[in-house]
């Protein structure tokens, strides 16, 4: 109840811009421009490292900064419901600068958060925003749908505070797959989907899970990443082309 009546309320009362405090606007446009997935590329979990041992290629819609944070803050812990559709267009372009055209039907499997967090929460975040996205996709022409077939094996620690390594050793073996889940994924295109990656370190540990049940990855996609995690891809020098020739 208390999910309906945050969507509910969203919907018809007039509020403040979640990403920059501007009056009258749910998301005024310049912030909504913020999470056009305009800017979406590769991304790794810190600049300059090889993320965990595991951790699919990762492509984020937007840079996680200004605006954009705000807003993801606001769906997540605010329970802002009606930001799910721009954070979905984020992350559906994230998906698809990963491939997610490609031939076949593409599954996005959200990342699960803990029980006790949803039940605080009032809501599911990264599943939120992951059905929103695939309704994006598929109005882009690429056949997606949205299985949750993760679930939390066991109790974690609250990640906040925690290092790369440490966040590592508290996920190790925490997710699994449920059952039914390799029938439900059968034949499709895997994508991992997350709200922000920080260390990788949750999206390793559901790759992993996949796996272990027999379940291929074809990549994760997520809304936000730091901006000193976006890959730069440099073009060729006349050098690099000539050796080539």
């Amino acid at each position: 109840m208390r999910g309906w009546w945050q969507e509910l309320a969203g919907l018809v009362l007039p509020g403040d811009c979640a990403g920059c405090g501007a009056a009258r606007a749910v998301l005024c446009p310049r912030c909504r421009d913020a999470l056009s997935g305009a800017g979406a590329g590769p991304v790794r979990p810190a600049a300059r490292r090889a993320g965990p041992v595991g951790l699919p290629g990762v492509h984020a819609g937007a840079r996680y900064e200004g605006a954009v944070r705000a807003v993801v803050l606001a769906h997540k812990e605010r329970g802002a419901l009606p930001l799910a559709g721009p954070l979905g267009t984020a992350l559906a372009a994230a998906v698809l600068r990963g491939g997610g055209a490609g031939a076949g039907e593409l599954v996005l499997v959200p990342v699960p958060s803990a029980r006790r967090a949803v039940r605080a929460r009032g809501h599911d975040p990264a599943r939120r925003i992951a059905l929103a996205a695939s309704g994006r996709l598929r109005r882009a022409g690429a056949p997606a749908r949205v299985a949750p077939v993760l679930r939390p094996r066991r109790r974690v620690a609250d990640q906040a505070g925690l290092g790369a390594r440490e966040r590592l050793e508290n996920l190790a073996g925490a997710l699994e797959v449920c059952r039914g889940g390799a029938r439900v994924t059968a034949g499709a295109r895997i994508v991992l989907v997350d709200d922000v990656i920080t260390t990788g370190a949750t999206l390793a540990e559901a790759a992993r899970a996949l796996r272990a049940a027999g379940l291929g990855v074809a990549g994760a996609a997520v809304v936000a990443a730091p901006a000193d995690s976006f890959v730069r891809i440099r073009s060729a020098t006349r050098t690099e082309q000539k050796s080539c020739e």
